[in-house]
């Protein structure tokens, strides 16, 4: 029934934990690679990420369907032995530990490569082996900070505001399974890739460090506003119901000056072109705000979407799974605890199928038995 998912025979070893490694094996396991994450007995600690739900943690279950849980204690020999004779039958490995620790636990490229001399072998890391931040521990927080992110967030002189949710461990998880892919396509064997949380942040921030290292310019904090484009920010109706005017070109510019009957403005010397704009965003800003503070959200977007201007209403979470388009992205599986749970869909099509894994996320060593029965006794 799966034939159409590209990745189906292929055999991922996951030995990584947390976000960033388990997110690059649940885009395989949904391509259809099976994947057996290898826990050590506590468990990924992600399990125990608030909220829990009758003991079962929803962080851990956003990352990790799709995939089979082997409980081994690498500390073990016969353990050790198991995923060794796990290594031999894998395409993929994937691992984020901590420095050393791979050497120490006898899981290291070069001991697995003497097992398997095809392997494609995908490390992450927080920083660069030689730099002087290798043993740095690599939060998203972390990166966040010192990508210059939590700068060019929120209003001058408010605290430092980080991204809800952990951005730079997905966009590395991307990478990874980008890095880790190419491998199988590679004449190169064995192949061995590294993948660093912060040089993922810097390479998907692009223009905003760009403007500074060409421009010279240090982006400002301008809440929801765009650098580069105007007006390109967040408004708030009558209602305080907030709504965001994306216009990106003089072309919406004329239509939303037409709509607003503000075609004075179309040759004002402030506000003529995109870089006018720019440079006089603050006062095209409050201009507008006054406008739109006469009515609703929902109006102002119906009359700017009937006249051509990019515009949309910033929801909020209940908000988002209100509208018809998300409810689309949104399926159920059934979980051994919690019965049916909701899972979000890969953001693409295959050869017009959806790639959906209906694997629940495993219980803790889950499939330990099977597995071990399977791989014991292998030479």
């Amino acid at each position: 029934m799966n034939d159409y998912l590209p990745l189906k025979g292929v055999k991922v070893l996951d030995l990584s934990h947390t976000l960033a490694g388990p997110f690059a094996t649940l885009i395989m396991a949904d391509l259809g690679a099976e994947v057996i994450k290898v826990e050590p007995p506590e468990g990924d600690e992600s399990r125990e990420f608030s909220p829990i739900v009758n003991g079962v943690s929803s962080y851990y279950l956003s990352i990790n369907r799709g995939k089979k849980s082997v409980v081994l204690n690498l500390k073990d020999e016969n353990d050790k032995k198991i995923l060794y004779n796990l290594a031999k039958e894998s395409n993929i490995v994937i691992e984020n530990y901590r420095p050393g620790v791979r050497e120490k636990l006898g899981v290291d490229p070069q001991t697995l490569f003497k097992l398997n001399s095809n392997l494609v072998y995908l490390s992450v890391k927080g920083f660069r082996s030689n730099s002087i931040y290798n043993d740095k521990p690599a939060y998203d927080m972390i990166i966040q900070a010192m990508s210059g992110l939590m700068l060019t967030t929120g209003r001058e002189n408010d605290p430092p505001v980080r991204i809800p949710f952990a951005l730079f461990d997905i966009i590395t998880g991307e990478m990874a399974a980008i890095y880790a892919l190419s491998g199988l396509y590679s004449n190169a064997k064995p192949y061995y890739a590294e993948v660093y949380l912060f040089d993922s942040a810097l390479f998907a921030m692009s223009y905003i460090p760009m403007m500074y290292l060409i421009a010279n310019q240090k982006p400002k904090r301008l809440g929801s506003a765009h650098p580069s484009m105007a007006p390109h920010q967040a408004f708030m109706g009558s209602d305080k119901r907030w709504f965001v005017v994306a216009v990106g070109n003089d072309r919406h510019w004329n239509k939303l000056c037409e709509v607003l009957n503000l075609n004075q403005l179309k040759d004002d010397p402030r506000f003529k072109t995109n870089n006018d704009r720019v440079r006089n965003k603050e006062e095209l800003s409050n201009l507008l705000q006054q406008i739109f503070s006469n009515k609703r959200r929902d109006e102002w977007i119906e009359i700017l979407e009937k006249s051509g201007v990019p515009v949309a209403p910033v929801y909020d979470i209940e908000e988002v799974f209100k509208d018809p388009y998300a409810n689309l992205l949104v399926f159920e599986m059934s979980h051994e605890i919690l019965g049916k749970i909701k899972q979000i869909k890969e953001p693409g099509i295959i050869n017009n199928k959806e790639p959906i894994s209906f694997i629940p996320p495993p219980l803790l060593g889950e499939n330990t038995d099977e597995v071990k029965k399977k791989f014991i006794n292998k030479a």
